[in-house]
C-alpha cells in the first residue's frame, strides 16, 4: 500500500490530540490513509445512509458504540455529531481516540470551531505529491504529469485520465456543489468552472467571469467560495508590505489538481498539452500546487504569496518565514534564459536583505547553483523544502 508523506505528521498529532481531523478533496486518499495508519480502529463511513441517519437521529446512541474511539469518514455529512463528541473527549482526553475526515472545508471548519476548538489537530491531505507519484510516472515527462494529474486512483488503477477526471467532475464536483448551493442552472455552472480552468495562474477577475458566465457578480463570488471549500480551486494572495502602494492586490487562481484543469480545458491526450497555449499556465499551476502539498503533507501551514507590481514585475511564489523571504520563479521553458531571473532581481531591490535566497524552477533537466540564485529542473521539485530550510537557516 502506498506510503503517504503525511503519515508522520498524522501519527505525531494522534499522540497529542484526542481527535485528529483530516480534510482534503475527495479521492485524495483520506480513507485509505486512515484505515492503514489506524487499522485497529472501527471505521464508519457517514456517506452510508443508514449510519448517517443513526448518527443524526440518535448521536448519543451512535457514539456509545465507539467509547474507545473510531474513524468517522466524511464527517461533514453529520456535523451535529461533533457537539456530542465534545463532552466524551472532555471526560476522557486521551490522545488519538477519534480520527475524522471531511471533504468540504466550510461545513467542517464551522463545526470544529464550535465544538472541538483546541481538541483536534487538523491536517490537509491533497492528491499525490512529487515523492508519492514517482512510483507511477516518469518525472521528466512533464506533459504526461499534467495530463494525468495527481489523484491517486488514476495511478493505482491505471485509468484513462479523461475518463477518470470526467467521472470525478460529474460525480463529485457537480454533486457536492449542488448540495451546498442548490444550483438550478447546471449549464452556467459548468461553463463557469471551465472558464476558471482557462484562467489558472492569472489574476482573479470576478467581473469578467460574471459577464462571460451570464450570472451575477454575487453568484460568481459564491461559486468561487464553494469551489475553494470543496478543494477544487485555491487563491494565492498577493504579497504586500507598506513599502509601496503600487502593488497588485488581486489574488491569482489555481486548481488543486492540474489534471482536472487540463480535463476542463478539453485536453484529451498528453500531446495536446505540448501544443496548448496555456501550457505555461498549467506548468505553473502544477509547481505552485506541489509546493503547497510539500508543506501541507508535513503538517506545516505555509505563508505563500506572489509578488506583482503595477509595472508587471512579478515573482511567482514568495515564501515567508518570520521576517525572511525566499523566492520561487517558475518557467516552463527547457532552456534557461537570463530574462527568467528578472522578476527575482527586481523584487530583491524592493525587499532588500529580507530575501534569503531564490530558486528558478524550469522545464529543463540540469540543476545549477548560480551566484545569486539556484536553478532546479522540474523533475527535482521534491528538493524545494530542504533548499528553503537551508535559505532560512543561513
Amino acid at each position: 500500500m502506498q506510503k503517504r508523506t503525511i503519515e508522520s505528521a498524522l501519527k505525531e498529532l494522534s499522540l497529542k490530540y484526542p481527535v485528529v481531523t483530516i480534510t482534503g478533496p475527495r479521492q485524495s486518499g483520506k480513507t485509505t490513509l486512515c484505515r492503514k495508519v489506524f487499522a485497529e480502529k472501527p471505521y464508519v463511513n457517514l456517506e452510508a445512509p443508514d449510519d448517517r441517519q443513526f448518527a443524526i437521529d440518535d448521536p448519543r446512541g451512535f457514539l456509545s458504540a465507539y467509547q474507545g474511539g473510531a474513524i468517522f469518514d466524511e464527517i461533514q455529512r453529520a456535523p451535529e455529531l461533533l457537539s456530542y463528541l465534545q463532552p466524551m473527549i472532555d471526560e476522557d482526553p486521551e490522545p488519538g481516540q477519534f480520527i475524522l475526515t471531511g471533504s468540504q472545508q466550510f461545513n467542517i471548519k464551522e463545526a470544529l470551531s464550535q465544538s472541538l476548538a483546541g481538541r483536534t489537530g487538523i491536517l490537509t491531505l491533497l492528491p499525490f505529491d512529487w515523492n508519492e507519484i514517482q512510483s507511477y510516472q516518469d518525472m521528466k515527462e512533464t506533459n504526461n504529469l499534467i495530463f494525468h494529474g495527481f489523484y491517486p486512483r488514476i495511478h493505482h488503477m491505471q485509468i484513462n485520465p479523461s475518463q477518470a477526471l470526467g467521472d470525478y467532475f460529474e460525480t463529485y464536483v457537480q454533486r457536492d456543489v449542488r448540495q451546498l448551493l442548490q444550483i438550478r442552472n447546471a449549464g452556467a455552472f459548468e461553463k463557469f468552472i471551465r472558464l476558471c480552468a482557462g484562467r489558472i495562474g492569472q489574476l482573479l477577475n470576478l467581473h469578467n467571469l460574471s459577464n462571460e458566465t451570464g450570472v451575477s457578480h454575487t453568484t460568481v463570488r459564491e461559486w468561487v467560495s464553494i469551489l475553494e471549500a470543496s478543494y477544487i480551486i485555491f487563491q494565492l494572495q498577493p504579497w504586500h508590505a507598506n513599502i509601496s502602494k503600487r502593488l497588485i492586490k488581486t489574488p491569482k487562481l489555481y486548481f488543486w489538481d492540474v489534471g482536472l484543469a487540463a480535463y476542463l480545458l478539453g485536453l484529451q491526450e498528453a500531446k495536446h498539452i505540448a501544443r496548448d497555449p496555456l501550457r505555461g499556465n498549467l506548468f505553473e499551476n502544477m509547481v505552485v500546487a506541489e509546493v503547497l502539498k510539500q508543506y501541507y503533507h508535513r503538517g506545516i501551514r505555509p505563508r505563500l504569496s506572489f509578488y506583482r507590481d503595477r509595472s508587471g514585475n512579478e515573482v511567482d511564489l514568495v515564501i515567508e518565514h518570520g521576517h525572511d523571504l525566499a523566492l520561487l520563479e517558475i518557467k516552463s521553458g527547457e532552456t534557461i534564459n537570463r530574462h527568467f531571473f528578472q522578476g527575482m532581481e527586481r523584487f530583491s531591490k524592493v525587499a532588500g536583505e529580507r530575501i534569503r535566497g531564490g530558486i528558478l524552477v524550469y522545464g529543463g533537466t540540469k540543476a545549477q547553483s548560480r551566484s545569486d540564485w539556484e536553478v532546479l529542473p522540474v523533475k527535482d521539485l521534491w528538493k524545494i523544502p530542504e533548499k528553503i530550510v537551508i535559505f532560512f537557516a543561513d
